[in-house]
């Protein structure tokens, strides 16, 4: 049973991860767009965050994405008086996502997805091992 509770945490890791993943590249696929009408923002960066859940099936822990709240920092501001978003003053605003930072996170994300992988490998090895040890 305890292969079974490990196995279950790593998923729902693994679906975290997946999630938090979606939403970084959503940030990324806006990271240059603009707003859709004048005077309205642009499109805000959104923070995944993480919540810790029981599984009463397995009576465990398991972590599952949380509330994506919308980052508050402001947005940049470009002087580009011919864009057709531009303000009176010439400024464009621009999505306060900082591509650096998200490819960053995306990588964290994706080496936590990678070490939940294979905490399920290394699961399903020790299972199959064991029902081989059995089976002699």
């Amino acid at each position: 049973m305890d292969f079974l509770k490990s196995i279950a945490i790593a998923a729902s890791g693994l679906r975290a991860q997946a999630g938090r993943m979606r939403i970084i590249a959503e940030n990324l696929a806006n990271a240059d767009s603009t707003a859709q009408g004048l005077g309205a923002d642009p499109y805000r960066r959104k923070i995944p965050t993480f919540r810790s859940e029981v599984d009463k099936t397995l009576d465990a822990q398991v972590v599952a994405l949380g509330r994506v709240r919308n980052d508050p920092s402001d947005f940049q501001l470009k002087y580009e008086p011919g864009h057709p978003s531009a303000d009176v003053n010439g400024n464009v605003k621009y999505p306060n996502v900082n591509p650096l930072i998200e490819m960053t996170d995306m990588r964290e994300a994706q080496r936590s997805y990678e070490a939940n992988l294979n905490l399920i490998g290394a699961s399903r090895r020790m299972i199959q091992r064991t029902l081989d040890i059995l089976k002699s």
